[in-house]
C-alpha cells in the first residue's frame, strides 16, 4: 500500500485553504502526478474491522473490475477533535496502528486527509466535487451504508449519487456486514463490548486481537513482594478505549519481537489501597530481565475475571495462581510451544 500523506504539513503548520480543487491541500500534486483516476471510499475507520473490511473488499473489486487503482481516504484526527476543542474521542487504534491495519486489507492507497475547519464547513456536494473529484480524481466513491459526510451531515446516499451524476462520479451505495437481524458491526459496539470485558466477542468483529501498546514505567513493587512482579504500563495513547476493570489472558511483544505469554491487570488495587487512578500493569511469564523504560505492545486474548477485593495478601496470592493457571490454558493456542 502506498501512502499519500496529504496531512503532513497539517501535522506541522496550518494548512492553506486554498478555493481552487487542484491546490486544495499542501501536497496534493503529489496524488495528482499519479495521472489516473481512482475507486475509493471515505471515512474514519476507527478498529478498521470487519464491516470496514467488507466495505474495503467491495471497493478493491470494483477497482479490479474497472483496472483502476483502490484508494481508502482517512484522517489522522477524529473530525470531532477540530471542531470541539474539549472533545476527546475514545478510539480503538493510534494513527500509526490503523494505517498499518488498512495497509492489512490489500488496498493500493491510503490518502491521509487532513480534516480542518475549513473543510467542515464544506456541504456534502462541495466535498465531493472540490475534494473528491477535483483534488483526489476519484472516479467511483462507495459508500458505508450508515455513513454520512458534509457540513450538516442531513444527506445520505441518495443525494450523493445525484451529486456524483451531475459531477461525473459514480457513487455506490455498499452492503453492509451480515452480522445478525438487530445489531450491525460498528465500531461503537465493539468500544462497549471491551469496556464490559467481552474480548472474543470485540476480537472476532475486529478480525484481530486488541492492543495496547506504552512504555514501561516505575510502579509500587507490590507485585514482587507477593511472587507475581508485573510492569506498569504507560500508554502511548491516552484516548485509546481501556478494557473493563479485571485480569486478562494476553500476548506480549517486546522489541524485537519477542513474544511472551502474560496476565495482565487494569484496576485500583483494591486489596491494597483505595486508589482511584486505574494502572494497567502485566505479569510475563517466563521472563527474567528489567523491562524499565522498554516499549510493548499487550494483545489480548480473553477476559479471566473482574476486579475483586481479597479479605488478605494470603487469599490474593491463591488466586493469582489459579489466574495464571487459566491464563496458561487461554494463551496456549496462539503462542510457541517453547513459550509455554
Amino acid at each position: 500500500m502506498k501512502i499519500i500523506d496529504l496531512a503532513k504539513e497539517w501535522r506541522e503548520t496550518t494548512p492553506v485553504f486554498v478555493t481552487r480543487g487542484e491546490a486544495f491541500f499542501p501536497d496534493g500534486q503529489d496524488w495528482l502526478s499519479i495521472g489516473h483516476t481512482s475507486v475509493a471510499t471515505v471515512g474514519f475507520f476507527d478498529g478498521v474491522h470487519v464491516g470496514h473490511r467488507h466495505l474495503i473488499e467491495q471497493v478493491k473489486e470494483e477497482a479490479r473490475r474497472r483496472e483502476l487503482p483502490s484508494v481508502v481516504i482517512t484522517f489522522p484526527v477524529h473530525p470531532r477533535e477540530v471542531l470541539q476543542s474539549d472533545y476527546r474521542p475514545l478510539l480503538l487504534n493510534e494513527f500509526e496502528e490503523k494505517v498499518s491495519l488498512l495497509a492489512s486489507t490489500g488496498i493500493d492507497y491510503c490518502i491521509n486527509l487532513p480534516f480542518t475547519e475549513a473543510l467542515s464547513r464544506l456541504s456534502a456536494e462541495e466535498f465531493m466535487r472540490r475534494v473528491l473529484k477535483q483534488t483526489l480524481q476519484v472516479d467511483t466513491l462507495f459508500v458505508g451504508y450508515d455513513h454520512r459526510f458534509g457540513r450538516d451531515r442531513e444527506e445520505g446516499y441518495e443525494q450523493y449519487a445525484r451529486h456524483g451524476q451531475v459531477m461525473g462520479m459514480k457513487v455506490v451505495l455498499a452492503t453492509r456486514f451480515p452480522l445478525d437481524e438487530e445489531r450491525n458491526v460498528s465500531s461503537s459496539l465493539i468500544r462497549s463490548l471491551l469496556q464490559s470485558g467481552n474480548i472474543q466477542d470485540a476480537n472476532r468483529l475486529l478480525s484481530y486481537r486488541y492492543t495496547l501498546s506504552g512504555t514501561i514505567v516505575p510502579g509500587n513493587r507490590v507485585g514482587r513482594t507477593i511472587g507475581f512482579p508485573t510492569a506498569n504500563i504507560q500508554l502511548r495513547e491516552l484516548n485509546k478505549v481501556v478494557p473493563a476493570k479485571g485480569v486478562y489472558a494476553v500476548r506480549v511483544q517486546l522489541k524485537g519481537d519477542e513474544v511472551f505469554p502474560g496476565m495482565l491487570y487494569i484496576g485500583t488495587r483494591p486489596t491494597f489501597n483505595q486508589e482511584s487512578v486505574i494502572s494497567v500493569e502485566v505479569n510475563l511469564f517466563n521472563f527474567d530481565g528489567d523491562l524499565y523504560g522498554q516499549s510493548l505492545s499487550v494483545e489480548f486474548v480473553d477476559f479471566v475475571r473482574g476486579e475483586v477485593k481479597f479479605n488478605s495478601k494470603e487469599e490474593l496470592v491463591a488466586r493469582l495462581h489459579r489466574d495464571k493457571e487459566e491464563v496458561m490454558k487461554m494463551v496456549s493456542d496462539c503462542l510457541p510451544a517453547s513459550l509455554l
